[in-house]
């Protein structure tokens, strides 16, 4: 399959901090990769490189076949850009921005192209508007607008659902998933249900680390040699209390807090380690309100992953 972009190596550093470490993965042609990673973890560093913004200090970067640094021009105009925060020109109107974007591209025919990215991220009918004076989701719409303004062959979008409502999110989604028909799309997030709704490839980065580069489907079953138990009490427990009781049962990996009575225990186990960490409760005194055993998921994947174990 066709790479549209091939990351080699790259690793970027800022004085004694490193940002990026030695990142490979590729973009192939009709993926819509997610690429995902806690806050800081080096996601929008790694985007800043591909589209030539930062250089990076070691490794090679190739976009849609031209190296980023020798062909930046070129490697550039295959790719639409919307930065996590959206650099739009607050007292243009949408109509103004949008031919000003067309102009500075140089488009052959800025009308016919401003007239299809209008009506793709449905913004035609806004078009009159000032743009300071529209909502959060009609704004994500008009980067969008701009970022397939001239018809690129890939599209990163970095955080594009990042303040908006559950509806506006919903309309972005259906957005990115009909441009993803046509077009090689990275989504750049920190938000699991964002990139699971989307995706169908997932690179997890942590630490500025690749650590992993699967589909949807093969990342939740790599959380298959382990289990996630979920345990809510009746009332608030010490966190330190109940981690040194159930790490002492054999196969038990890590006890967590999710909220004042409720804990996230890992285990290496078969599901008869749920039983004994029931007896413990009971052995304990604790007031047990219920214990399940959660389902494969993406989130169990990359916590696994996030904490430095083995999904």
């Amino acid at each position: 399959m066709t790479e549209m972009i091939t990351v080699r190596g790259v690793t970027k550093r800022y004085d004694r901090i490193t940002a990026v470490a030695d990142a490979t993965f590729t973009l192939r042609k009709g993926d819509i990769l997610g690429f995902l990673g806690p806050n800081g973890a080096g996601k929008t560093t790694a985007m800043k490189m591909i589209i030539g913004y930062l250089p990076a200090d070691a490794g090679s970067i190739a976009v849609a076949g031209r190296d980023i640094t020798e062909d930046p021009l070129k490697a550039r105009n295959a790719i639409g850009y919307l930065p996590e925060n959206n650099p739009l020109y607050q007292d243009m109107t949408v109509d103004e921005y949008l031919s000003f974007i067309a102009a500075m591209r140089g488009l052959k025919d800025p009308a016919a192209a401003k007239k299809r990215a209008m009506e793709r991220c449905a913004v035609d009918a806004v078009g009159h508007r000032i743009i300071g004076h529209l909502s959060k989701g009609y704004k994500q719409r008009v980067g969008l607008a701009q970022a397939i303004l001239h018809d690129p062959e890939i599209l990163i979008l970095d955080e594009p659902a990042n303040g908006l409502d559950p509806i506006q999110i919903t309309e972005i989604r259906g957005l990115i998933r009909d441009l993803g028909r046509e077009k090689s799309v990275i989504l750049c997030s920190h938000i699991l249900s964002e990139v699971e709704a989307v995706a169908s490839r997932v690179v997890i980065i942590n630490q500025g680390k690749i650590v992993a580069d699967d589909t949807l489907e093969n990342l939740k079953e790599r959380s298959s040699g382990h289990n996630i138990f979920r345990i809510e009490f009746l009332t608030a427990k010490d966190e330190r209390t109940v981690a040194d009781a159930l790490t002492k049962i054999p196969g038990v990996a890590a006890v967590s807090r999710v909220a004042g009575d409720t804990f996230r225990v890992k285990t290496k186990g078969e599901r008869e380690t749920g039983n004994q960490i029931f007896r413990t409760a009971v052995a304990q005194n604790w007031d047990l309100a219920q214990i399940h055993l959660e389902s494969r998921s993406l989130e169990n994947t990359f916590l696994s992953l996030i904490e430095g174990g083995n999904a």
